[in-house]
């Protein structure tokens, strides 16, 4: 007996009952990026693994634990990307894009080897903005403001942001002096993935979710105390902005993102409907990642977002259903077999955008009335021989008790055109 082979253990398939929601939102990101003048950039799923050891840092939990990294034939280390921003920053260096400022958009699938669960898989998807050039606070504020307007497009409420600023280089190895020396002193009751960060990251100890280490990092020197002026009205005038559009949100001075190449601004947008894994948006400032990759200095911010947790409350709200068929063309008879996909053409050429299936594979009227009914159509339209003769069409609603009709080709496109919800 032949077995049959699975899927990749956290690498699932879109099925076509659930495409509708992701189509959906990936047009409502696509119009709203759109809206702000964002332009579309698609990278390669595979790059030299040194891309991602010199962008996200060698001592992250992604480039020691989770990258999806392999040999090719030449003898190069590749990785399947983990994230967009590198990418997108290697892609804009190599191109010579860099002479003006650049707002970019992507979107496509991100690959890590972390153990899968709700909301966390080995393959997932993300949509990512990413804008280059700008160094005022005005821009962190857009690339906020335009997710936000993504969320009411897609009618989901609930969404809390949290904020932070990180400061730029300096302020930030100042910082890093304070906390470890304070950590220094509690490194017995830190759990051991913190008391191994504290050598390597200490800030990420800060975002640690053990009770014991939150316990000891609440009363840990505070970031924020050693911001400069100019990051603290770096900071002031995204807080102003966002207060001035009535959108809430609350400053996290735990929020430190998991990334080395993050500055200043960090955000993230979180729901507490996904269990463990509420993130469902995240970015901030990365101004020295581009000269770090080889580009000249350049500032920049961005963001990503899961798609499949944007799926699961999209879902859940019920803002969105699959698009039903206009119609379902039914034939009976060998004559009306034969013409029924011609006629079908004519229709689709007569009402653009009309969804229609046709009825294939024969099959007596019956059976292809069940057909229809399962299709969730709205209509069936009904050819037979002598309809063919007459050059009419039968409509019979599927979805509400009314009788069946008869109508010309032309008359037929016209009504479908006026009856369809997309009309």
């Amino acid at each position: 007996m032949t077995t049959t082979i699975a899927a990749i253990r956290g690498m699932h398939d879109i099925l076509p009952e659930r495409i509708s929601t992701w189509q959906r939102i990936e047009d409502a990101a696509r119009q709203v990026l759109a809206g702000y003048g964002y332009a579309e950039i698609r990278t390669p799923l595979v790059e030299v693994t040194d891309l991602f050891k010199r962008s996200i840092g060698e001592v992250t939990d992604i480039v020691e634990k989770e990258m999806y990294s392999f040999t090719d034939r030449n003898g190069d280390s590749l990785s399947l990307r983990p994230e967009g921003t590198a990418s997108c920053v290697r892609s804009v260096i190599e191109n010579g894009l860099l002479n003006q400022p650049l707002r970019l958009w992507y979107r496509g699938p991100m690959f890590r080897h972390e153990r899968p669960q709700r909301g966390r898989y080995r393959q997932f998807h993300q949509i990512g903005v990413e804008v280059f050039g700008l160094n005022g606070p005005d821009i962190d504020l857009e690339v906020i403001l335009l997710t936000a307007r993504l969320w009411r497009t897609l009618g989901l409420t609930g969404l809390r942001l949290e904020v932070n600023s990180l400061g730029d280089t300096q302020e930030r190895a100042a910082y890093r002096e304070q906390l470890v020396d304070y950590l220094e002193r509690h490194r017995t009751h830190l759990d051991a993935d913190s008391q191994r960060r504290l050598t390597t990251n200490p800030l990420r100890v800060l975002d640690s979710k053990s009770p014991e280490t939150q316990a000891i990092t609440a009363a840990a020197p505070r970031l924020m105390d050693s911001l400069g002026e100019a990051t603290r009205a770096h900071f002031a005038a995204i807080l102003a902005g966002l207060d001035a559009v009535g959108i809430a949100y609350q400053i996290n001075p735990r929020l430190v993102r998991g990334l080395d190449y993050y500055n200043r601004t960090v955000f993230e947008w979180i729901t507490d409907d996904l269990g463990a894994q509420g993130t469902v948006c995240a970015g901030g400032r990365y101004d020295g990642l581009v000269a770090q990759l080889g580009g000249r200095d350049t500032p920049a911010v961005g963001f990503a977002l899961g798609i499949e947790r944007l799926v699961e409350l999209v879902e859940a709200a019920g803002t969105v259903a699959a698009p039903p068929l206009d119609a379902y063309l039914v034939a009976v008879g060998e004559q009306a077999q034969r013409e029924a996909p011609v006629l079908a053409e004519r229709l689709r050429d007569a009402a653009p955008g009309l969804r229609l299936m046709t009825h294939c594979g024969g099959g007596s009227f019956k059976s292809q009335f069940k057909r229809a009914d399962k299709s969730g159509a709205r209509y069936a339209l009904v050819i037979g021989d002598t309809e063919l003769v007459r050059g009419v069409i039968g409509i019979k609603p599927l979805r509400e008790e009314t009788g069946q009709r008869e109508l010309t080709l032309a008359e037929a496109a016209a009504f479908l055109t006026a009856a369809s919800p997309l009309a």
